[in-house]
């Protein structure tokens, strides 16, 4: 059984015992909220570090961690790492156009994976963990924009993550959720096992 395996085993023993949790940075970040709401999804490997990596981001309201671009409607979590659905693990990002950009979302969504690899990220490997950033004909232009840009740091030639049309989202199950905030234990031990910080200053520099 991977670590990964046995991680999501232990929060499911866990779910109920769970107490209630402060909210994440990002629900308290400076700045004043203008009410005003918009959605991105994007496709980066293990989504417990995606929705993570987004919580942290001053302007990001929520990230809800699920699956998206398959063809299998409400689809669990044992049926997607299967690899027969189509989908891969996402995150819905829920956040302020006033308090940041979705240029700024994706310009920071690059950093955070290895776009140079085509069948998965770090140590979780296989169809449902391939990288993208889902769009709509709407944030197309600025998904486009940032990956040129970010294609120029990688080589075109090893810069395998597409900008996708938009799908629908599917959230993941409870147990799924929050768990780097709710289990930083578990997903400390987690991320150094899948070695994702010396690989991103491999991919980025420092």
């Amino acid at each position: 059984m991977s670590l990964r395996s046995l991680l999501i085993a232990a929060a499911i023993a866990a779910a109920t015992a769970c107490s209630p949790a402060a909210p994440p940075a990002s629900a308290q970040a400076s700045g004043t909220d203008s009410g005003r709401r918009e959605v991105a999804v994007f496709a980066g490997g293990c989504f417990w570090s995606v929705e993570a990596n987004f919580e942290r981001m001053p302007g990001v309201v929520s990230a809800v961690s699920g699956f998206a671009g398959g063809r299998l409607a409400n689809p669990t979590y044992d049926q997607v790492v299967r690899g027969d659905t189509g989908h891969l693990e996402a995150v819905q990002v829920t956040f302020d156009p006033a308090r940041t950009s979705y240029r700024q979302l994706v310009d920071r969504f690059w950093r955070t994976i290895d776009p140079t690899d085509p069948d998965g990220q770090f140590c979780d490997q296989g169809a449902p963990y391939a990288t993208a950033v889902f769009a709509t004909s709407a944030q197309k232009p600025a998904a486009l924009a940032s990956r040129q840009a970010a294609v120029a740091v990688i080589g075109a030639r090893r810069f395998v993550t597409p900008v996708r049309d938009a799908a629908r989202f599917w959230p993941a199950e409870a147990y799924h959720q929050d768990f780097a905030r709710l289990n930083p234990v578990r997903y400390g031990g987690y991320t150094r096992f899948c070695g994702r910080a010396a690989r991103l200053r491999q991919v980025w520099g420092a």
